[in-house]
């Protein structure tokens, strides 16, 4: 389907299937990054080992996904989107049943990095089948579409997670990802368009060595932050600092290579670069904010992780509501006039956090997380759509790879940097260290055997924690500014496919 040929069209029914089996694949990948974590105390007692090496079932999944992603654009292209998919669909599945069989702690992590490495084509690779599909003038649309699982997993999962570590056993939380695989891999074979590969590209050896392990050193440092304390720890800044150096001798030799890993030639397109630029600061400060929340719900209040999980639906409920309507506007006005307005309810959503006590009524927490997923909902799938929304078709793959790794990134950056802080802050108001399950950690659920004074003092220090997440919104607010405030016009692909669309004129 060409780029101009949904200028006006709705999502045919076509289309529609295709995006069913995206968001099939968008609901594994996503949810598994999510119900794992509510599990992660009943895994370290099952295997009777410690907190700190079972919470690397997170971290491993987490480096595999940075260490598979930036190959995917030209995987893509090569050897097709549908096989990739496939590809990553069986693998995923693979690792899930794995994980769910995994018979001691070191097995499970090893099993993990297997599942990472097929989730981490799973999305990048489904966006671009979805982008290629619907052509730019309907990105916005089918981006609504997926970005309903992208917002609710993290709403869901913990509720789901929670449901069948209660109810059954850890080992589901896994095996749930079977059925759902199988029917999106035969769901694949089926609806997905034929592949028209490109072998004409050379594989960007150098770059891989230099990408991929850059930034799972950059991600291994920042989660390796918040269980050190900090970031002055040898670990952290020493392997953070080598992975920076890495993805900075690739941006060197990607910017003299014809044929680099990532494109970064992309950039040169003055949307795409507003884009992902406002994306990745809304992302670390949203991201890491949304972290706090159920360690408030259970370190402070005392709930359960299902029942925090319950109540963070309301977040979740508003994205949901909005986010079609934002997706029919994307592709109808420029998109800061959508965005500008999502990141200040979101700002003013974020200074509601920080009036939260030990005490605080359930209502006014649901009003706030309601508000706030409407700011969401405005926000993320918008600059996603306008990312790719002014490049060329044979762009998109690599684009598509380059948006993932900014989410990913930004996501690691954001829940490093806001554990850190909050560790910080319950430490100076309760003294000691903050060693892992205790209160000062905020971790476990200790808030209904506390006085509501010792509450309020924890509070004290989540609110300290989201002042710093308001603070880092305002440049995501300065940032979109530079978003294009009118429809851009078709884009033609014709000319050379490193060259990047031109830029669009503001109001």
């Amino acid at each position: 389907m060409s780029s101009s040929s949904g200028a006006n069209e709705g999502l045919d029914r076509k289309l529609l299937a295709i995006a069913s089996v995206v968001v099939l694949g968008a609901i594994m990948s996503i949810l598994d990054t999510t119900v794992v974590n509510v599990a992660i105390n009943t895994l370290a007692r099952d295997f009777e080992t410690e907190l700190a090496t079972i919470q690397w079932i997170v971290t491993g999944y987490t480096l595999a996904l940075a260490t598979v992603i930036p190959v995917t654009g030209w995987a893509a292209d090569r050897f097709g989107t549908k096989r990739l998919y496939i590809l990553a669909i069986t693998l995923f599945v693979a690792g899930s049943a794995l994980c769910g069989a995994a018979w001691s702690a070191e097995s499970l992590i090893f099993f993990r990095v297997l599942q990472g490495l097929g989730g981490g084509m799973l999305m990048p690779a489904g966006m671009t089948i979805l982008t290629r599909a619907a052509g730019p003038q309907r990105v916005g649309r089918v981006m609504a579409i997926i970005g309903v699982p992208m917002l609710l997993g993290p709403i869901l999962g913990p509720i789901l997670g929670g449901w069948l570590v209660d109810e059954a056993s850890w080992r589901w939380i896994f095996f749930i990802n079977l059925p759902i695989g199988v029917v999106a891999f035969l769901l694949a074979l089926r609806i997905l368009p034929k592949d028209k590969p490109e072998p004409g590209e050379r594989f960007d050896t150098l770059g891989l060595a230099l990408l991929s392990p850059g930034l799972a050193l950059m991600i291994y440092g920042l989660a390796e932050s918040a269980s050190s304390g900090g970031f002055g720890s040898v670990e952290v800044w020493g392997t953070g600092l080598i992975g920076a150096a890495l993805v900075v001798a690739f941006v060197f030799h990607a910017l003299r290579t014809p044929h680099a890993l990532i494109d970064l030639r992309l950039f040169k397109n003055r949307t795409f670069a507003a884009a992902t630029g406002t994306l990745m600061l809304m992302i670390i400060s949203v991201f890491g904010a949304m972290l706090l929340l159920p360690l408030y719900l259970q370190a402070v209040r005392g709930e359960s992780a299902f029942d925090s999980g319950l109540l963070l639906a309301p977040q979740g409920i508003g994205a949901m509501i909005v986010m079609p309507i934002a997706g029919q506007l994307a592709d109808r006005v420029g998109i800061a006039k959508l965005v500008l307005p999502g990141l200040t309810i979101l700002l003013a959503s974020t200074i509601g956090l920080t009036t939260l006590t030990g005490d605080t009524s359930y209502w006014t927490l649901s009003a706030i997380l309601f508000v706030m997923g409407v700011g969401m909902g405005f926000t993320m799938m918008p600059l996603m759509t306008g990312a790719l929304q002014t490049l060329r078709r044979i762009q998109i793959a690599r684009a598509s790879t380059t948006v993932n790794i900014i989410q990913q990134v930004g996501a690691s950056i954001g829940t490093a940097v806001m554990s850190v802080i909050l560790t910080v802050a319950l430490r100076d108001r309760l003294g000691g260290p903050a060693t892992e399950g205790s209160p000062e950690a905020g971790l476990g659920q200790t808030g209904a055997n506390l006085p509501l004074e010792v509450r309020d003092i924890m509070a004290g220090a989540f609110t300290h924690t989201y002042w710093w997440a308001v603070a880092l919104i305002v440049p995501a607010i300065l940032a979109a500014f530079l978003l294009p405030f009118v429809k851009p016009e078709p884009v033609e692909d014709e000319g050379d496919p490193g060259d990047a669309a031109p830029v669009l004129m503001h109001a």
